[in-house]
């Protein structure tokens, strides 16, 4: 059975929450559970282990908060949620101090970029619940400023998303520091055969919940494609920009053509605000934050925000340029028709990017609209040279190793940066 937000009859209530956290959830006005928070918040609850597949915006960081929650509210022990960037990791321990703070639980936040002694007068604090990037924490773990001997609860979210960051090898240590006897659950939109891998090898006859085949996209989003040249991107999406009035996510490959965006944005008198590995973090929350706010109208973004962006009423996500890894899309489109609103997405694809629209419909299993733009060239899609990459078919996940849209990603890996 299929539950939405339509079916009246469906609560929290009978899902196996203790009263006290319904009550913080009626306080915050949370009724009704999406499908995934419905078919996970119950099997958690029992202490099972899980792999949860769903749409982005769907609630899944409410799926695994209130389980544990109610976990460490009956017993000791604390929970580890590791997360691919940043910005996901504030929002993710926004989520878990709504619900935490009634029961007087501390959290903390450990995250590249951020102030290493503030961190350490966090954890001095002992908290219950770490939200970390996988790079950070065993930089802490190295330092043995951080002991992971108590955690009883693990969760990946966007667990996929870490891996294609090359964030596995800290992963494994990490685990090996927490007891075996413990509670894991893996969260994202996709499901590769990675984390299958890693599930038979860390988890114990995880149960798979799956409300969405995973690729699926947002359900509420209306998506379109451009075919135009690199040299007219500019010039649509001022038009674009001129036709929407609500927030706008503009999605660019590399975090110096977000620079560029930006700054003809600016030219252009529009409100804008940019987030990729380039910005310092005060400036990525303070770009996150005036958007949220309506500061600024517009978000321009590397893949780095693809997950790590959850603002309820984005209308339209603008492909500047299609992601290098096409699972990507659906993340990136993922970010409006959050929460049963809609939105649109639109791509811009030149005309020798056939074979990579080719890809994402295959991925999504849908066929994208091709539309113009009066006062525009009409383009088509021309074959690509065999001998370059783009041209072969999708068989999957691309491979990671030679990503060039945003180097500074994987920066929370020490391989990279101790920086963050």
């Amino acid at each position: 059975m299929t539950h939405t937000e339509g079916n009246t009859h469906i609560s929290f209530y009978g899902l196996g929450i203790a009263p006290r956290i319904l009550d913080v959830l009626d306080r915050m006005k949370f009724t009704i559970p999406t499908p995934i928070q419905y078919k996970t918040i119950p099997i958690a609850i029992e202490g099972k282990d899980i792999i949860g597949v769903a749409q982005t915006g769907t609630g899944k960081t409410l799926a695994f908060t209130i389980p544990i929650i109610q976990r460490l509210s009956q017993r000791r022990g604390r929970a580890l949620i590791l997360v691919p960037t940043r910005e996901l990791a504030i929002q993710v321990d926004e989520t878990f101090q709504k619900i935490a703070s009634p029961f007087g639980m501390k959290t903390a936040v450990i995250i590249g970029g951020a102030s290493m002694q503030l961190q350490l007068k966090a954890l001095r604090a002992n908290p219950r619940v770490l939200v970390a990037t996988p790079g950070r924490l065993v930089d802490h773990m190295e330092r043995r400023t951080v002991l992971l001997a108590d955690m009883n609860v693990l969760v990946l979210d966007e667990a996929d998303r870490m891996l294609d960051m090359g964030f596995l090898p800290q992963i494994e240590k990490i685990i090996k520091f927490i007891p075996r006897n413990k509670q894991t659950m893996f969260f994202s939109a996709t499901i590769p055969t990675e984390i299958l891998k890693m599930s038979a090898t860390h988890m114990k006859l995880p149960i798979h919940v799956e409300v969405a085949p995973s690729g699926t996209t947002a359900e509420r989003v209306i998506q379109e494609v451009f075919i135009i040249k690199k040299s007219s991107k500019p010039q649509l999406l001022m038009k674009l920009l001129n036709r929407y009035r609500g927030p706008v996510l503009v999605f660019s490959r590399t975090k110096i053509g977000a620079r560029r965006i930006t700054q003809s944005l600016q030219r252009n008198n529009h409100k804008v605000a940019e987030i990729h590995s380039n910005r310092s973090l005060p400036q990525r929350k303070e770009a996150l934050e005036g958007f949220k706010a309506g500061k600024y109208k517009i978000l321009v973004a590397t893949d780095i925000a693809a997950r790590g962006i959850d603002v309820t009423g984005i209308e339209l996500v603008v492909n500047y340029d299609l992601p290098d890894d096409t699972e990507n899309y659906v993340h990136r489109i993922g970010r409006t028709a959050r929460a049963g609103h809609e939105g649109r997405a639109i791509s811009f694809a030149t005309p020798e990017q056939g074979d990579d629209v080719k890809n994402i419909e295959k991925l999504i299993k849908t066929a994208l609209p091709i539309v113009e733009q009066p006062g525009f060239p009409k383009e088509k899609f021309v074959k690509e040279v065999k001998s370059q990459q783009h041209s072969k078919p999708y068989q999957g996940r691309r491979p990671a190793p030679k990503r060039s849209y945003d180097h500074k990603s994987r920066s929370d890996s020490r391989y990279k940066s101790r920086k963050r």
